[in-house]
């Protein structure tokens, strides 16, 4: 039997870095504004789990993307496929990641991907280059999470 999964990432401003992903990626940010106003009318969540990003009412210290192909609920959402969830926790990052993205180019176009890598904030940390087995760089995100660019 196969799992439905979302991978979540730690976060010191959710909202910030869902948006660097969802340009990167060409995935959707969630907007779960119909899921809010449902929670607010039954008097199940107020204000203060709420905040304000982009002119829209988010869950305070959450944002997750979805791929635009894949299905979500209309009702609430949230997808129902591929997806990030950005969760706000109050450690800083300190050490090298033990799970990264590895962000794949068009062939022979590494160069163009990682010019607009670092147009939506992400920076080079080193290169790497294996010969024939292949080149890349290894770069961070606008927390400073690693991810290769391929």
């Amino acid at each position: 039997m196969t799992l439905h999964w979302k991978l979540v990432i730690d976060s010191s401003d959710a909202p910030a870095l869902a948006d660097f992903w969802a340009g990167t990626l060409g995935y959707v940010v969630e907007d779960q504004s119909l899921l809010i106003g449902q929670l607010l009318a039954a008097g199940q969540i107020d204000g203060s789990v709420l905040a304000e990003h982009r002119g829209n009412q988010i869950f305070r210290g959450y944002a997750a993307l979805r791929h635009p192909d894949d299905p979500f609920d209309p009702n609430t959402g949230i997808g129902q496929g591929r997806r990030l969830l950005f969760q706000d926790v109050p450690d800083a990052k300190t050490v090298k990641n033990r799970l990264h993205i590895d962000v794949h180019g068009e062939p022979g176009g590494l160069g163009p991907l990682v010019e607009r890598l670092e147009s939506l904030g992400a920076t080079r940390d080193r290169e790497i280059d294996k010969g024939p087995a292949g080149h890349w760089w290894v770069m961070r995100d606008p927390e400073g999470n690693e991810f290769c660019a391929l």
